[in-house]
C-alpha cells in the first residue's frame, strides 16, 4: 500500500534534489476515485454501502438494513462495509441502532476528536485514526502549511464496517480497489479492512514524515551558510509546529495498534492469522515516531545553533563598532586638550605645531587600528 520507492542521484545539489522529490512525489501520487457504483440510499453522507461474500464484493443498490439482512442470511465469511464522508449525528444515530454500537462511541464520531486511539466495546472496535497530507510548497516561510490533518473513525464488528470521514484526506478509494482485487485477503472479514486502514494511515505518515525531511535539510543549509545571520527564525518555530501537529497524529497510535498483536490477549474481531499483519504495521509506525521524534531533536539542534551564530554575529559587529570608537577616541582627546582656551599652551605660537599635531594623531590612530587588526577586532 505504500508509494513506490524513487532512488535519486545523491550527487545533485540540494535544491535541485528537493525539487526533484517534490515532482516525483506529484507524479506516484494515487488517484482518489470517490465514486462507487453502489450507494446507499441511506444519506447523502453514505459513500458507499457494499456486501462482500467468500472476498469478493456484490454490487447491488440496497439499504444499510437490507445489506445487514443479506449479510446475517450469507454466513461467516459475508460482511458489510458502509463508508460516510462528514455524516450527520442523525445519520450515525441510525446506523448505531441498526448494528448496536455502544452510545459512547457513536457520540461525536461525526465530529473531531482530542487524539487518536482504540476501544473495545463488547464485539466491536471503535478507531479513531488521525490522517495526514503533505502541502506541497515551493519555498518555507513563516507561515507555511506543511501537514493537513483530518480524522477516520472505524467501527469494526463481527460482520460490518462502518468508517466515517471527516476533513479533506483520508480517502478509501484506493483502499477499496486494492482490497477487492484481493480476495483471500478481504475474506478474512472486516479486520482485514480494518488492517488496510491502518496500513495506508501509516503508510501516509512515513511518506508525510519524508517530505518533511527536505524542509528540514533547506533550514539546516540556510542556517550553517554564510548568510546564515539573515535567516528567519520563524522558518524554524513553523517547521517545529507543523512538528508536533504530525507526532500529535502519529504517536498516540503506537499503544493500540501493539493491542491488535497480543496473542494471549486477541481483539475480536481480529483473528490469529491477521496479527502479524497487524505487528508489521506497528512496527512501520514505531520507526515513523522515532523519525519524528529525530527531526525535533534535530530542529531544537539547529535553533540553538541559529540563535548563537546570531549572538556571535552581534558580538563580532559590537567588537567593530566598539574598536572604531576608540580609533576616533585619539584624535578627539588630542583636540580637547589643544582645543582649550588657555594663555599659556605649549607650542601654541610655533610654526609646525599643528602639522606636527596631526601627524601625531594619524600616527597614534594607525597604531590603534594595527594593534586591533592584530587581535582579530577588526
Amino acid at each position: 500500500m505504500s508509494l513506490p520507492r524513487v532512488s535519486l542521484p545523491a550527487s545533485l545539489p540540494r535544491p535541485r534534489l528537493r525539487h526533484l522529490r517534490r515532482a516525483v512525489r506529484r507524479v506516484t501520487r494515487r488517484t482518489v476515485d470517490l465514486s462507487h457504483p453502489a450507494r446507499s440510499p441511506l444519506g447523502s453522507a453514505v459513500e458507499n454501502c457494499v456486501v462482500f461474500e467468500e472476498g469478493v464484493r456484490r454490487a447491488r443498490d440496497c439499504s444499510a438494513a437490507e445489506a445487514l439482512e443479506r449479510v446475517r442470511k450469507g454466513g461467516d465469511r459475508s460482511f458489510l462495509w458502509i463508508g460516510l464522508h462528514e455524516p450527520q449525528q442523525s445519520e450515525l444515530d441510525e446506523l448505531a441502532e441498526l448494528f448496536g454500537l455502544h452510545p459512547l462511541a457513536v457520540a461525536g464520531a461525526g465530529g473531531p476528536h482530542r487524539r487518536p486511539r482504540l476501544t473495545r466495546y463488547d464485539d466491536t472496535l471503535f478507531a479513531v485514526f488521525k490522517t495526514v497530507r503533505f502541502v506541497e510548497h515551493e519555498e518555507l516561510t513563516a507561515t507555511s502549511e506543511i501537514v493537513d490533518t483530518g480524522e477516520l473513525v472505524v467501527f469494526t464488528g463481527p460482520d460490518f464496517v462502518i468508517t466515517v470521514r471527516n476533513g479533506r484526506s483520508g480517502s478509501l478509494g484506493p483502499i477499496r480497489e486494492a482490497l477487492e482485487n484481493d480476495p483471500e485477503q478481504l475474506a478474512l472479514g472486516p479486520a482485514a479492512v480494518l488492517h488496510a486502514i491502518a496500513d495506508q494511515v501509516v503508510d501516509e505518515y512515513e511518506a508525510v514524515a519524508d517530505a518533511v525531511q527536505d524542509d528540514i535539510d533547506t533550514v539546516e543549509t540556510a542556517v550553517f551558510s554564510a548568510e546564515a545571520a539573515k535567516v528567519d527564525p520563524g522558518r524554524i518555530y513553523q517547521l517545529k509546529r507543523e512538528l508536533v501537529e504530525l507526532r500529535r497524529a502519529v504517536a498516540p497510535l503506537d499503544r493500540p495498534l501493539l493491542a491488535l498483536t497480543d496473542p494471549l490477549r486477541p481483539m475480536p474481531p481480529v483473528p490469529h492469522e491477521l496479527q502479524p499483519y497487524f505487528r508489521d504495521v506497528a512496527d512501520h509506525l514505531a520507526r515513523t515516531v522515532e523519525q519524528i521524534t529525530t527531526y525535533d531533536g534535530l530542529l531544537d539542534s539547529i535553533l540553538q545553533a541559529h540563535l548563537a551564530q546570531v549572538t556571535v554575529a552581534q558580538n563580532e559587529d559590537m567588537r567593530k563598532i566598539t574598536s572604531w570608537a576608540a580609533i576616533i577616541a585619539v584624535p578627539t582627546l588630542g583636540c580637547g586638550i589643544w582645543g582649550m582656551n588657555f594663555d599659556f599652551m605649549p607650542e601654541t605660537h610655533w610654526t609646525w605645531g599643528y602639522p606636527l599635531a596631526v601627524v601625531l594623531m594619524a600616527a597614534a590612530c594607525f597604531a590603534v587600528h594595527r594593534s586591533f587588526r592584530r587581535n582579530g577586532w577588526l
